[in-house]
């Protein structure tokens, strides 16, 4: 297992935990290997891992480790 900070907060990850799997698990949503979603619908999501911008043809390609930080953003409308 390791620990990372995932948007302000200690979670444990098993080892070969993606990018994918995180922005799965946060928006509850399926995605294909391009990180699309799977449903088709737009997903509103920017993931940052070590202050770096993850492109989203990479999240399912970039696991995540020890101490990693990452910001999974999701886009809102309004304002």
């Amino acid at each position: 297992m390791n620990t990372i900070d995932l948007n302000g907060a200690a979670h444990q990850v098993a080892e070969g935990t993606t990018v994918a799997d995180l922005v799965t698990a946060v928006t509850g949503r399926a995605l294909l290997p391009t990180g699309q979603a799977a449903d088709g619908g737009r997903l509103g999501v920017a993931v940052a891992r070590n202050a770096h911008v993850v492109p989203r043809s990479q999240w399912a390609l970039t696991a995540v480790g020890h101490a990693d930080e990452l910001e999974i953003v999701t886009a809102v409308q309004g304002g």
